[in-house]
């Protein structure tokens, strides 16, 4: 019997095995830095929330403690009446700081995580594809931002249950999410610019639990700026929590503020905080 002949190709199929033929014989043009930046920086930072998938007891026990500021606390001065807020509950003035303040407790530990990849051959791995180093600790500095911006929902929910006057309007909060993820960017590159340099969890714990309360008490978060000594004024200025703190009582309260500053300064904070980290994570992988 004779066979059927074969149907012809189409005009798109024909140019299809072109192409395969073109890619054999000439290599891919590369894309451009500018587009592969962003699509590995995306890439890295959901590898990092992936771990969080895994294990979901952390964000329950990280909200133990802003709970208790807000309902031990902020209840407790606001009976007291002691902290001139500008006419508004201690209790909604508190409650912007303990976002900001355990946005940054999340982040401040984040070097340990960098330190441990180290430690498990993770991070050669990573060092040595082409992913630049910037790509690498932008990645995880926004993985830290979002599950900061998870701990901060937690924290807006407590407060609204507690009564805090919060607004809802939805630019507002998407304000609110901007910052919270540059000041926890900024926070988590401090703590892997020092993960570089002290090269050792129990070190990085140390120097982590020995700055954390100071940037704490040296900004804004628990009272205004007026009532302190001039020294710790100096200190609050350069501190930038204070400018996340006042940024987030400006979005959420509706206090006066200077948000253009606060989210310039929290912005140049985070990129230089990008360079100081890339530029050391090399040491760790010595």
């Amino acid at each position: 019997m004779s066979e059927a002949p074969a149907a012809p190709r189409s005009a798109s199929a024909d140019r299809a095995h072109e192409r395969g033929i073109d890619l054999l014989l000439r290599p891919p043009v590369p894309r451009a830095g500018w587009r592969v930046l962003p699509a590995r920086v995306a890439a890295l930072c959901a590898v990092e929330l992936q771990k969080l998938s895994h294990d979901r007891t952390e964000l329950y026990t990280r909200a133990v403690q802003p709970a208790l500021w807000l309902l031990i606390f902020g209840q407790t001065f606001s009976r007291i009446r002691a902290i001139p807020t500008g006419g508004i509950p201690y209790i909604d003035y508190l409650a912007p700081g303990i976002i900001a303040q355990s946005a940054m407790f999340i982040a401040i530990f984040y070097g340990i995580m960098i330190i441990w990849e180290r430690d498990a051959g993770v991070l050669n791995k990573l060092l040595v594809t082409p992913t630049p180093r910037s790509a690498l600790i932008t990645g995880k500095a926004f993985a830290a931002g979002v599950k900061s911006l998870i701990q901060a929902v937690v924290v807006i929910l407590i407060a609204a249950l507690l009564g805090v006057a919060l607004t809802w309007n939805p630019l507002k909060l998407l304000g609110v999410a901007g910052i919270v993820v540059l000041g926890s960017a900024f926070f988590s590159c401090l703590s892997m610019s020092i993960a570089g340099i002290v090269l050792s969890r129990d070190r990085l714990m140390g120097i982590g639990q020995a700055i954390t309360m100071p940037l704490f008490f040296g900004s804004n978060a628990l009272y205004p700026v007026a009532i302190m000594p001039g020294w710790l004024q100096a200190i609050s200025k350069v501190n930038p929590l204070s400018y996340e703190v006042d940024a987030l009582r400006g979005l959420l309260l509706g206090t006066p503020a200077h948000l253009a500053l606060d989210f310039g300064v929290l912005v140049l904070a985070a990129a230089l905080g990008i360079t100081a980290a890339s530029a050391l994570l090399g040491r760790l992988a010595r």
